[in-house]
């Protein structure tokens, strides 16, 4: 067993666990999340025999396109940049596993939105990632979010705001 082999595996064990759990407790709840399945490729593979580190970042990135189609934000007017990415390694993925990217929104601002993804093999979280994106104009100046995008990403909040008289 290779020494990468060996952190996965104990990693596996170690109950790390979501790394988005609040410190209150509160756990996103993945089952409101997207799912955008992955058609993972021989090619995203490298020599060690699991997913290339590198193909994370593009399989977040599909997974983005499809939220946003699904959300019903034409392409032509998804204009956001990327402005920070973190990625927390948890589990290899290995060619022939069932790969989907789930993803929650964690904080909606002015001009951008952060994104709370995990990806799954065969439905074990594997890796989490959280995107911070910002809403451009035409000369890539930030830009507000238009209301309708603001209202259809509320309805993935991971932490959603209690009712007014709920703790």
């Amino acid at each position: 067993m290779t020494a990468e082999q060996t952190q996965t595996k104990q990693h596996s064990h170690t109950g790390r666990g979501d790394p988005f759990r609040q410190q209150s407790g509160a756990a996103p709840d993945w089952a409101r999340a997207h799912r955008a399945g992955i058609q993972m490729r021989y090619g995203d593979i490298d020599t060690m025999g699991h997913l290339n580190n590198a193909v994370y970042v593009q399989y977040l990135e599909t997974s983005r396109i499809l939220l946003m189609r699904d959300l019903g934000v034409p392409d032509d007017e998804d204009r956001s940049v990327i402005a920070r990415l973190e990625l927390d390694y948890q589990r290899e993925i290995r060619l022939g596993q069932e790969v989907f990217v789930e993803t929650l929104v964690e904080r909606l601002g002015n001009t951008s939105w952060t994104l709370l993804s995990r990806v799954t093999a065969d439905g074990m979280p594997c890796t989490y990632a959280r995107t911070v994106q910002v809403r451009v104009d035409a000369s890539l100046k930030p830009a507000p979010l238009p209301a309708v995008l603001r209202r259809q990403l509320q309805t993935l909040l991971a932490f959603p705001a209690p009712a007014e008289g709920q703790p």
